[in-house]
């Protein structure tokens, strides 16, 4: 059980304005502090007016740092202040001159903090979570943000598993926006970060980070007490155990599970994710009108159709295809590209982009296409003859609303359907 130690109310302004907390504990807990804030004058969409960012200081600690991506609405930040001892505690919370963009101000409205000790049912989660530190390329230009982090609890030959993930608002490196929208159905770049397996008494006894060239590495670097410090080295967002002491992040994970749904369901959950991912996509000038090819731009996300599947593939990929009411044109997920069909296992999403203002009436059917894909052996491609695919199951299909918010479901595949078996060339259709 948690137990809720502050609440309080307070507001400061753009300039020299700053909050201190305290905080009494009896014995040794570890903090979580929700501080809902907002930032007036912002726009992750313009440039000197992007966001601005919270420096939260706990005396005798490194300071950590909150970028306010959610502009002048109200938006609570969840983040951990480590393990504080018993004793008084002072939190200065207050707007950094030097990161934060020039138009944008800081209100804190509300802050609470709660404490967590072992035999709380989230103490593991909290006091394994990572300290991110900033890409140094993206320090000033609110690039790749980290917005949000969430833990999975897994069991791996017997033992528990906990493994963080980070949704970072863009990606600068690695895979290209079109193509994003096409494997993964979004532009935010969702990365594991660090897996951690505990022993019966919730210690560490091994745990992992996925570096460069998204290789699985043993994480062997520095912690604060069970809190790895890990840093942020690629413009795709992989971690290293050492780097440069940039701006750090301590996001407080959320909880979630991810057995019956794609990743992209935390989005789903927290859709002010979707507005900010399209704000920053706008500011970076990756954005085209719709339906011109213009390199690796992309239509505006809220002209869409967004598709969450699981997936069985045999050298095999799928793509998603939509036909219109009164249109004879199929519009396909993969753009005519094999290399942007859905070639991986388990929960997925893919997008279809769709005319402006498409709405849900207007979708006459829906298709499930099966390419071959190649395999590589020996770093050579080989084309099979022949793939399988299988769609075990379809969970949301949806547009976005104009403020960025995934709409009601609207579609389902028939129970009688599933799963679908699919040879490659084959597609199989249904009407909505």
């Amino acid at each position: 059980m948690s137990r809720n130690i502050l609440a309080l109310f307070c507001t400061f302004g753009l300039a020299a304005g700053a909050e201190t907390l305290s905080l009494k504990l009896d014995r040794p807990a570890e903090i979580v502090a929700e501080l809902e804030m907002r930032s007036p004058g912002s726009d992750f969409a313009r440039r000197g007016r992007e966001a601005a960012v919270a420096r939260i200081q706990v005396a005798g600690k490194a300071p950590h740092y909150v970028t306010l991506f959610a502009g002048p609405e109200s938006c609570v930040y969840r983040v951990f202040l480590g393990k504080l001892g018993a004793g008084e505690h002072r939190i200065l919370v207050e707007r950094d001159e030097r990161w934060s963009a020039p138009a944008s101000g800081l209100e804190l409205i509300r802050a609470n903090l709660r404490e967590y000790r072992p035999g709380d049912e989230y103490y593991p989660v909290l006091a394994n979570a990572p300290v991110i530190f900033a890409r140094e390329d993206t320090l000033g230009r609110f690039s790749d943000v980290p917005l949000l982090a969430y833990c999975e609890r897994l069991r791996e030959d017997g033992q528990q598993l906990l493994q963080y993930t980070v949704i970072f608002s863009n990606e600068d490196g690695g895979t290209s926006t079109r193509a994003l929208m096409a494997r993964w159905g979004r532009t935010a770049d969702i990365e594991y970060v660090y897996r951690v397996r505990l022993d019966g008494s919730g210690r560490p006894v091994r745990a992992t980070i996925q570096t460069r060239n998204h290789k699985d590495v043993d994480f062997d670097g520095v912690r604060e007490d069970l809190h790895p410090l890990l840093y942020v080295v690629t413009r795709n967002n992989m971690v290293a155990p050492e780097g440069p002491p940039t701006l750090r992040y301590q996001l407080a994970p959320i909880v979630v599970d991810l057995s019956r749904n794609s990743r992209e369901r935390v989005m789903d959950e927290n859709p002010v994710l979707y507005r900010v991912t399209a704000q920053e996509l706008e500011r970076e000038g990756k954005l085209r009108p719709f339906g011109v090819v213009d390199g690796e731009k992309i239509s505006d996300p809220r002209n869409y159709l967004y598709v969450e599947m699981k997936l069985e593939n045999r050298d095999s990929a799928v793509a998603v295809l939509v036909r219109l009411q009164d249109e004879a044109v199929w519009r396909s997920s993969h753009l005519g590209r094999s290399d942007y069909a859905v070639a991986r296992d388990g929960w997925v999403r893919t997008t279809i982009e769709l005319p402006p203002g498409t709405d849900a009436g207007r979708i006459a059917e829906i298709g499930f296409h099966c390419l071959v894909v190649p395999t590589k052996i020996n770093d050579k491609e080989l084309w099979p003859d022949a793939g399988h695919c299988r769609v075990l199951a379809v969970g949301r299909v949806f547009l976005l609303d104009q403020a960025f918010r995934p709409g009601p479901d609207l579609w389902r595949l028939p129970t009688t359907a599933a799963p679908l078996e699919i040879p490659s060339g084959q597609m199989r259709v249904f009407r909505k």
